[in-house]
């Protein structure tokens, strides 16, 4: 069975501003990455680039959306950092992330999954270094969406 990593992120704003996180470049690149590149439609571009002056490694180049409704969800291809290039880039097909954004009292529950995890113990270095990554970026958007350090709530789900 794939192992899942998921996270349930509330966020205090409408479903419309928590999508906007995930498909406005300028927002992307105040809690995700340093440059985004990002069409918000069916094939469109979801490449993110941690290190722009080397646009080959460390980025998501290449990755498309593959489902997209607005303010509701969205799901796009992700590629691994330059030490884990070698076996999850070249592969059909890459690991996704899906995210599905939910109305709540105090906001938008997000609901982040990232599936497509091999089954090798390289896999597996790959997919515990993605879980600390996705908890560091889930910390930083909560912070760029205005919630403070003791409101954030963040619950999280491994291997489902």
């Amino acid at each position: 069975m794939d192992k899942i990593i998921y996270y349930l992120i509330n966020l205090k704003c409408e479903p419309a501003k928590a999508f906007e996180m995930f498909t406005v470049n300028r927002h992307l690149e105040k809690w995700l990455t340093q440059l985004a590149d990002v069409e918000p439609k069916v094939g469109g571009k979801y490449e993110l680039f941690w290190n722009p002056e080397d646009k080959e490694n460390d980025s998501t180049i290449g990755c498309k959306i593959l489902a997209i409704h607005p303010s509701r969800f969205l799901c796009f291809e992700w590629k691994g950092p330059k030490q884990f290039k070698h076996f999850m880039n070249e592969r059909r097909p890459l690991t996704n992330v899906s995210v599905f954004f939910v109305p709540s009292k105090e906001g938008t529950e997000v609901h982040l999954l990232h599936t497509g995890w091999g089954e090798t113990p390289e896999w597996e270095e790959a997919r515990r270094w993605f879980d600390r990554a996705w908890t560091m970026a889930i910390s930083e958007l909560h912070k760029y969406v205005g919630g403070d350090e003791s409101d954030n709530d963040v619950g999280k789900k491994e291997g489902m």
